[in-house]
C-alpha cells in the first residue's frame, strides 16, 4: 500500500506547550535512520522519538470518524486541522488498522526495513492541539491511536512510498489488543504476562507490563493524558 511521508519542526501549541506534533508532507527524499526521518524533529526526547519510537503510523481512515465527532461537539475551528499529519504521524495511509497490524510486523518502506514496536500512548499535547481537554483520553479509550515503529535497516524513502508487509511473527498480538490490555482493562494478568514476554515489543512496554504484574494494578495515566497541574 502507498503511504505519505511526513515530518515536522518544533512550534508552540499554546503559550506553554512546545511540540513538533504538526507534521507536514515532505517534498524531498528522506533518509530513514534508527532515530527516524532526516527532516523530522522531536521536542521531548524522553517521551518521543528514539530507536523504539522512530516512526509513527496513523491510519487515515480515522480522520472521517474524528471529523464527525468534532462536528457533533461543535469544535469547528480545530476540525479544519484534520488531515494527514495532524496526529503527529510520519506515515499516513489507508488499508491497515490497529485491529489488523500486529506488534512485531516487519515492513519494507522504500529502502528501509521497519517493525512495529508498540502502540502509541496518547498524551496531553493532543488536547492542546485540538482544543478539547480530554481528547487524549478519548483517543486512548477507543484505540484510534496508531502505532510506533523501529528501523531495522536504514535507507532512503520517497515522499510517497510503498509499505509492504514482509513478516508477521506475532499474529496473536494486534496493536489494538496490546493497547487494550494496558489501557482499557482494569487488570488483565494473563494479557500483561503475555506482553512482558513478547520479544518484539519495545523494552519500555515489556517493563511496563512486568511492573504492572508486580504491583498487581495498572498505572495512573493522569499526568500523561491531562498534563502537568
Amino acid at each position: 500500500m502507498q503511504v505519505m511521508i511526513l515530518a515536522g519542526r518544533p512550534g508552540m501549541l499554546d503559550a506553554r506547550i512546545e511540540s513538533a506534533i504538526d507534521k507536514r508532507p515532505v517534498s524531498r527524499p528522506q533518509y530513514c535512520g534508527v532515530d527516524g526521518l532526516s527532516d523530522d524533529v522531536q521536542v521531548s526526547a524522553r517521551y518521543h522519538g528514539g530507536p523504539e519510537r522512530a516512526l509513527h503510523y496513523y491510519p487515515r481512515e480515522h480522520y472521517e470518524f474524528w471529523r464527525c465527532w468534532f462536528q457533533g461537539m461543535g469544535l469547528t475551528r480545530t476540525r479544519t486541522l484534520l488531515g494527514p499529519g495532524a496526529f503527529g504521524e510520519n506515515l499516513s495511509g489507508t488499508g491497515l488498522l490497529e485491529s489488523e497490524a500486529c506488534i512485531g510486523d516487519i515492513y519494507r518502506l522504500g529502502e528501509a526495513l521497519v517493525q512495529i514496536s508498540q502502540p502509541r500512548s496518547p498524551c496531553y499535547k493532543l488536547n492542546a492541539r485540538f482544543g478539547y481537554d480530554f481528547f487524549s483520553v478519548l483517543v486512548q479509550a477507543n484505540g484510534r491511536a496508531g502505532w510506533l515503529l523501529r528501523v531495522l535497516e536504514e535507507g532512503e524513502v520517497m515522499p510517497a512510498s510503498a509499505l509492504t508487509l514482509v513478516d508477521r511473527p506475532c499474529p496473536e498480538m494486534p496493536v489494538k489488543r496490546a493497547g487494550d490490555i494496558v489501557f482499557n482493562q482494569a487488570f488483565d494478568r494473563a494479557g500483561l504476562a503475555e506482553l512482558a514476554e513478547l520479544d518484539c515489543l519495545s523494552a519500555s512496554w515489556r517493563k511496563k507490563a512486568a511492573d504492572y504484574l508486580a504491583a498487581g494494578r495498572v498505572d495512573d495515566w493522569t499526568g500523561r493524558l491531562l498534563g502537568p497541574k
